[in-house]
């Protein structure tokens, strides 16, 4: 499959199949999602405008809110419950973490996950692959949180998100203060889009995949 970083915390993954599903589509954080993005499935961690701006996606026909666990299109779906702020939703409400199985490999997408990270939500979020990450603070985790979140989660391969670029309008950190955390030789960069397949997924374990955000599509 193809992935691709859109910036913020959106991605979209395109099948094998054909499938193309995208998390967390955004609006006003100071730059826009490509024109012309397209998908068949969208899923929302929170309906904040800068995670569920679906209106920007063309050709969708099944958008997944909220917690549960389903099958659309080969694809494997679990939404797990979770808090936006460090005090049980009481700042920010709730955030829904998405496990996706594809192809034979988990994504974990933790949206925009602000509790500290738990022995309790630990079991709940289990084994991962690929965990897509927030680490810009203020709304979410900070750099420090999310380095504890990949510790204990010890995915084999970690994408940040949810940090502020250069053209980032939010009051959101960059993503230095997060990789200055690990071994500079584990940063990879990675040129907007990937190929993972359970084959290439070993060229990218014990790594911080660092993908610049794609423009258009």
């Amino acid at each position: 499959m193809l992935v691709r970083y859109l910036g913020h915390s959106c991605f979209q993954w395109i099948l094998e199949n054909g499938t193309i599903l995208v998390a967390d589509p955004y609006t006003r954080v100071g730059y826009e999602m490509p024109l012309g993005l397209r998908a068949d499935i969208v899923t929302l961690s929170h309906e904040h405008f800068d995670h569920n701006y679906v209106d920007g996606v063309k050709g969708v026909q099944r958008v997944v809110r909220g917690i549960g666990e389903g099958e659309i299109s080969d694809i494997r779906i679990l939404g797990i419950e979770t808090y936006h702020d460090e005090k049980c939703g009481a700042l920010r409400g709730k955030n829904t973490v998405y496990k996706f199985w594809v192809e034979g490999i988990c994504f974990c997408h933790l949206g925009d996950i602000g509790e500290p990270c738990s022995d309790a939500l630990l079991e709940k979020i289990g084994r991962v692959d690929v965990l897509m990450i927030p680490v810009g603070g203020t709304y979410t985790i900070d750099a420090i949180g999310a380095a504890e979140y990949v510790r204990k989660i010890a995915p084999k391969t970690v994408i940040p998100m949810h940090f502020k670029p250069e053209d980032g309008a939010l009051d959101i950190q960059g993503l230095d203060g997060f990789l200055r955390l690990f071994v500079q030789e584990d940063v990879v960069a990675v040129d907007g889009e990937c190929k993972i397949t359970k084959e290439t997924l070993a060229d990218y374990e014990g790594k911080i995949l660092v993908m610049n955000r794609v423009k258009r599509v």
